[in-house]
């Protein structure tokens, strides 16, 4: 009968890679074989395929069958071979000629025949899309996300009956038609308006999110360090498509979409407890998954309460704030998953919460707050831009009817500044003040004699490191960009620095 071939994909970490389903069926014992390394739930594709087939009013052949998944040293994984397996016995048997060879198919398939949605369909598409593929037969509850990769033809079905009679010619199917989706343009949460006092902190919030900088936060327990890490997305600047793209695709991976959104169309705000795992923080497991370090890719991770996350993922978390990517290493390979977000923590100064404030007594020994502190390793200190110290806040300002300036007019400043940086950046790789290295630091940071000379000063006295050196260029070059100013001057260092650490490190 010969071998058909049916073109589908596969996924590693959250990249797509081409597979072809090579079916072949031949005399000798009825048996059904699947080679090609696959994972549990591919091997189970055998029962699903064959209940699928008999009860769509097909037969299911009493023969050989070997369906080997190429290339076969990668291992698969995932219920999205049913469809194409189906299809190639069902066209070695004739019932159908043999599948496009310039078609995708996905899909899993219920026991009586239906198609299920699959993750990752995105990242199978694009890929395919790039390498000149020209449709994909996909699940109905998939076709919005496929939708996405504009110039493909989408043909989603019900059923896997609909794909046959489609092939055979019989009930020819429309290829779907997508939406435009855009990228949405506000945010529905909490508002700077309503957090009352702390205007020191929403500036520093404001210079945060102008630069995509880093950010601790350190205060008594009710000072409102968490409603303040809330409201930030309310400032944050619209993603723009590509980067909805990249945020969607992970999502897609995870099985995480929405089900009324195939696009994630604002930016994300993870907030995991401090009791997660460290494969649910970073990512990883027997097939590496994203972690919420890459579910917070261009946008916020949120953590609340930092001392009190394990040793091990706060150093987790130094090279993904330093090279924008987490690099996950098992056996059988090394994946690559991107993680650009902007970390916000918050913290107490010692256990009970109260060290040095005004009203409350500390009841914490010097060595308890001194142990507290050390959680958080000078390294990673290093890598946050920006420290704020909310204090509690005053009763009259509480009692105050009142609003402050809204989320919206702040936003407004926000994104002029980013403009200013995507201006300042156009042929390169950056996106924001805080993407930029030494190099870039030397081209585009220019500081006046009298802001030099205040940072040399800094430099001497409060012992900085060369990284520190170089994020409070950094804060310098946002603060300048958000009053309008081409070069930094001596103001803007001199508010960058009131924005290290005072007794952490």
């Amino acid at each position: 009968m010969g071998i058909v071939k049916v073109r589908s994909s596969s996924l590693l970490g959250i990249d797509s890679y081409p597979v072809e389903v090579e079916v072949d069926i031949s005399t000798g014992l009825p048996s059904f074989t699947i080679v090609g390394l696959p994972d549990t739930a591919v091997q189970e594709a055998r029962e699903r395929v064959r209940s699928a087939i008999k009860n769509s009013g097909f037969d299911f052949p009493a023969r050989r069958i070997t369906v080997n998944l190429a290339p076969a040293d990668i291992r698969k994984e995932g219920p999205s071979f049913d469809l194409p397996i189906a299809l190639g016995i069902l066209s070695g048997t004739g019932v159908v000629p043999e599948p496009p060879r310039d078609f995708l198919f996905i899909g899993e398939l219920s026991l009586d025949g239906e198609l299920r949605p699959c993750n990752g369909v995105l990242p199978m598409v694009w890929d395919g899309k790039d390498r000149g593929i020209k449709g994909v037969f996909l699940p109905k509850g998939n076709a919005k996300e496929a939708s996405l990769a504009k110039g493909m033809e989408i043909y989603p079905a019900s059923s896997l009956r609909e794909i046959v009679l489609h092939l055979k010619g019989e009930s020819p199917m429309e290829p779907y038609e997508g939406e435009e989706i855009e990228v949405e343009d506000r945010w529905e949460g909490v508002d700077f308006a309503h957090i009352k006092g702390q205007e020191h902190a929403k500036r520093a919030l404001e210079i945060a999110a102008s630069g995509a900088h880093n950010v601790l936060m350190i205060g008594p327990p009710g000072s409102g360090k968490t409603l303040l890490a809330r409201a930030l997305p309310s400032i944050l600047p619209p993603m723009t498509f590509e980067e909805a793209i990249e945020v969607t695709k992970i999502y897609s991976v995870s099985g995480l979409l929405p089900p009324d959104s195939p696009l994630i169309t604002r930016r994300p705000f993870r907030s995991p407890h401090h009791t997660i795992s460290h494969i649910g923080l970073v990512g990883g497991g027997r097939v590496p998954r994203p972690g919420e370090i890459s579910l917070s890719h261009r946008g916020v991770l949120f953590l609340d309460e930092l001392p009190e996350f394990s040793h091990q993922d706060l150093e987790a978390l130094r090279q993904p704030l330093e090279d924008k990517f987490i690099t996950i290493s098992r056996a059988h390979g090394t994946l690559r998953f991107p993680s650009n977000f902007m970390l916000v923590a918050a913290m107490n100064p010692c256990p009970c919460g109260y060290y040095g404030d005004p009203e409350k007594e500390c009841r914490c020994p010097q060595s308890a707050v001194l142990k507290y502190r050390r959680r958080i390793s000078g390294p990673l200190l290093d890598r946050i831009d920006i420290f704020i110290e909310v204090p509690r806040v005053e009763h009259d300002k509480l009692l105050d009817k009142g609003l402050s300036e809204s989320s919206a007019s702040v936003r407004e400043r926000v994104i002029r500044a980013r403009e200013i940086q995507l201006k300042r950046f156009e042929g390169t790789n950056l996106k924001a003040n805080s993407d930029m290295g030494p190099a870039h630091i030397r081209e585009y940071c220019k500081l006046t004699d009298d802001a030099e000379e205040i940072l040399g000063s800094a430099l001497k006295k409060l012992s900085l490191s060369a990284r520190a050196f170089h994020r409070i260029i950094k804060i310098g070059r946002t603060i300048a960009d958000l009053s309008g100013s081409e070069v930094i001057e001596a103001s803007h260092i001199a508010e960058a620095l009131q924005y290290r650490p005072r007794f952490l490190i």
